[in-house]
């Protein structure tokens, strides 16, 4: 078995597509994209300053679309062998993908739509998020709670993420939990919390809308790290994660039991391959940056699998 995980927002990075778009055909592939999802893309990954890809309505489809352009390559070892796939927020859809759920191209044109009414739902009330680094579990859910917030994202021990209105937020920041530092986040609203509703709504329409399929591989959700079975389920768990926080700690527990010859982490690869190795360090993780890396993966599989063979033959032969 291999793993794959799809990064969130956060990890994007100006120029982020140009390395991939030298490559015709990737190129091609990424402006039909755009043309479904209603957004230029290759402007977004080439060009665009850090404040235009930070748009939540830029930044989620464009980290789809960078997940996916490793898929052509990655998506026959994954029909090959067991394959378990999870994403990180809107990196759920990307891991759709590698798990047989969703085209690539309704998976972008989906995170489009999400981004856009994302945002709108942002400018509906001022509200942010805030990291919380540090401090036992219990005291920081308490004093979040206290405050009238939301522990939005849960990435492992000592990492957390509150949402909510701004000045709670603020208040947060004044007096954070023993032993925790808090710091704002650079984002457009309470993502994962219940101030996201009318965007849930707008993402349930397209959702409907779209065709998913039965996963060929294993996908873990964001809601409890479980893995879910059936399109429907997947469908549902996508448009509640809306609202719903993320529970990437708990996914990579999921991950752990497993026991994946490789975590194959696709790009943006830092974020999500540096909190992997903090948490499991036994766990061998391969991030993606450039086109050159899927060679690493073809490799690294490959040789696993040579070593599994080898194996095989010698229990065999009484060895």
């Amino acid at each position: 078995m291999f793993a794959i995980i799809a990064p969130g927002q956060g990890s994007q990075t100006p120029g982020m597509l140009a390395g991939w778009l030298r490559d015709p055909v990737r190129a091609e592939r990424v402006r039909a994209w755009s043309e479904a999802a209603d957004v230029d893309l290759v402007h977004l990954g080439t060009r665009a300053s850090a404040a235009e890809i930070a748009r939540t309505e830029h930044t989620q489809p464009l980290l789809v679309a960078q997940g996916l352009l490793a898929h052509e390559e990655l998506a026959p070892v994954a029909a090959e062998r067991a394959v378990v796939v999870a994403g990180h927020s809107v990196g759920e859809l990307t891991a759709a993908v590698y798990a047989g759920v969703l085209a690539p191209a309704d998976a972008v044109r989906l995170a489009a739509v999400r981004g856009r009414a994302m945002a709108a739902a942002c400018a509906e009330v001022p509200t942010s998020m805030a990291a919380v680094v540090g401090g036992e579990e219990s005291e920081v859910l308490a004093r979040i709670a206290e405050l009238g917030l939301t522990a939005a994202t849960f990435n492992g021990p000592g990492q957390m993420v509150a949402a909510g209105l701004a000045e709670d937020l603020a208040k947060l920041a004044a007096a954070p939990p023993p032993e925790a530092t808090v710091k704002p986040l650079q984002v457009a609203g309470a993502f994962h919390t219940p101030y996201m509703e009318p965007a849930r709504r707008t993402f349930a329409a397209a959702a409907a809308a779209t065709p998913f399929q039965r996963p060929h591989g294993l996908l873990l959700s964001n809601a409890d790290g479980e893995v879910l079975a059936t399109a429907e389920l997947i469908r549902g768990r996508l448009v509640d994660q809306v609202v719903r926080p993320v529970r990437w700690d708990l996914c990579l527990l999921s991950l752990a039991r497993l026991e994946p010859e490789l975590t194959v982490s696709l790009p943006p690869a830092k974020t999500l391959s540096n909190i992997l190795r903090r948490r499991h360090p036994e766990l061998a993780v391969l991030p993606v940056g450039s086109v050159r890396d899927i060679g690493k993966v073809h490799a690294r599989l490959g040789a696993t699998a040579d070593a599994a063979v080898r194996k095989e033959g010698a229990v065999h032969a009484g060895v």
